[in-house]
């Protein structure tokens, strides 16, 4: 008369454990490769708004400038005149 063995339980039960665990890390891993995606987008976004900005800024200040030395030489030949 054979006898099952007494660890086969605890065997199966390691193996259901370990799948479980595998199952979680796999889903862990998916979930962060989605965060990273969002959050490389979501940066990437920022990046664009940053620049764009800033070279509207500059534009801004570029005609500024322009507009500032534009009246300075026309006040020198309204004076001069």
């Amino acid at each position: 008369m054979l006898l099952p063995c007494p660890f086969s339980p605890f065997a199966a039960a390691r193996i259901a454990g370990l799948q479980a665990t595998v199952l979680l890390l796999l889903t862990l891993l998916i979930k962060a490769r989605l965060q990273i995606t969002a959050a490389s987008a979501l940066g990437l976004f920022l990046l664009a708004l940053q620049t764009a900005v800033f070279l509207a800024a500059a534009g801004a200040l570029g005609l500024a400038c322009l507009g500032g030395a534009a009246l300075a030489v026309n006040r020198q030949r309204v004076s001069a005149d």
